[in-house]
């Protein structure tokens, strides 16, 4: 049954949840690597992992990387592949590989943004992200090149006018994952090529201390929003913009998030933002929505189970019907932190 929110002006219609990755069936897990992108009209890839069940209790990334292709949008999808990148790096040993975004380019390629960490803890300390290239649909894939010289993991990219954009938070995570000194801070790199390189672009000037995870989205007008969590204060996400393509940067007074929010994950549809991830004590999985991306409603559990699952992504896509419809991909718990990954739809009525 459908899932029904009414707002002033709009109502949001939400799908039940189906399961797009059966890890209990396998005896598997899937922490991270929700990556999305929509290379041909219709045609997408969809990342995620293939964990181990029983490290960290299936909340690690020792594992490696899986996708799928669909081309009718979302609806059926192709065999499962395994990412070489990936595979061959469990396989060594020495570091897993992750593959937390992915882009698609004008020119039909795809840009699939790696994270780099350590085998045996939960996913940190990370060394320096990683990208690789498909130019034929996800059937073979470029080998592995460097994005930036600056450790840390990369929470979002998104393609605007030609242009890739990566958010790092350039922490190392030898010590937490949150900001803990002055040098961690928000990193935007650019590509202008279509992902065969990248180049820095800005340090976001926003307070990083206790600062984690983030997401990143370009609104109706071109102008470019930051979000991050703060693990002091998680009812209050911190939001930055620049009007002017990352060049500068306004820091805005942090949204207020009834529920609070712990990995957010933030889009625009039909002129309406919308945000989703983990609440405040990880009991829930919890979406709001926004006019403006600032003042934001009171947000809506649409998950329940207490687990650290929950960790999502999203793509905006057009139904049979020409409007959009946005699928969102999160981890949900099947016995503690071992999860499935599932899928539902959301749209925007008005």
């Amino acid at each position: 049954m459908n899932t029904i929110i009414k707002r002033d002006g709009y109502t949001v219609e939400l799908s039940a949840p189906e399961i797009y990755v059966d890890n209990k069936s396998r005896g598997r897990s899937g922490h991270m690597s929700h990556a999305l992108a929509e290379f041909e009209p219709n045609k997408i890839i969809d990342f995620n992992s293939n964990c181990s069940a029983k490290k960290h209790g299936g909340h690690a990334t020792y594992g490696f990387i899986e996708y799928r292709i669909s081309e009718d949008g979302g609806k059926t999808y192709s065999e499962v592949f395994e990412l070489p990148y990936a595979k061959q790096a469990f396989f060594d040993g020495v570091e897993m590989i992750s593959v937390e975004k992915a882009v698609a380019c004008n020119d039909g390629s795809i840009v699939a943004i790696c994270l780099r960490n350590d085998p045996n803890s939960v996913c940190q300390p990370w060394d320096t992200p990683t990208f690789i290239k498909s130019v034929d649909g996800g059937k073979t894939w470029s080998e592995p090149k460097e994005l930036c010289s600056f450790k840390g993991r990369v929470y979002d990219a998104c393609y605007y006018k030609g242009i890739i954009y990566v958010l790092e938070f350039c922490n190392d995570g030898t010590g937490l994952f949150i900001g803990e000194k002055p040098e961690h801070v928000y990193r935007i790199f650019t590509s202008n090529d279509n992902g065969e390189s990248f180049s820095e672009l800005c340090v976001i000037p926003m307070d990083t201390l206790s600062r984690g995870y983030g997401s990143m989205v370009f609104d109706d007008e071109g102008f470019l929003h930051v979000y991050a969590y703060n693990y002091a204060d998680e009812v209050n996400m911190d939001h930055a913009i620049s009007r002017d393509l990352g060049k500068t940067w306004e820091i805005l007074s942090p949204c207020y998030l009834a529920y609070g929010i712990r990995n957010p994950q933030v889009n625009v549809i039909d002129g309406i933002f919308v945000c989703h991830g983990r609440n405040k004590d990880c009991s829930g999985f919890v979406l709001y929505t926004s006019l403006d991306g600032s003042l934001w409603d009171n947000g809506e559990i649409i998950g329940t189970k207490q687990s650290l699952c929950y960790y999502s992504n999203n793509i905006v896509l057009k139904d049979d019907d020409g409007s959009n419809h946005m699928l969102i991909q999160y981890s949900e718990s099947y016995e503690n932190a071992c999860v499935d990954v599932m899928h539902r739809w959301l749209k925007i009525k008005k």
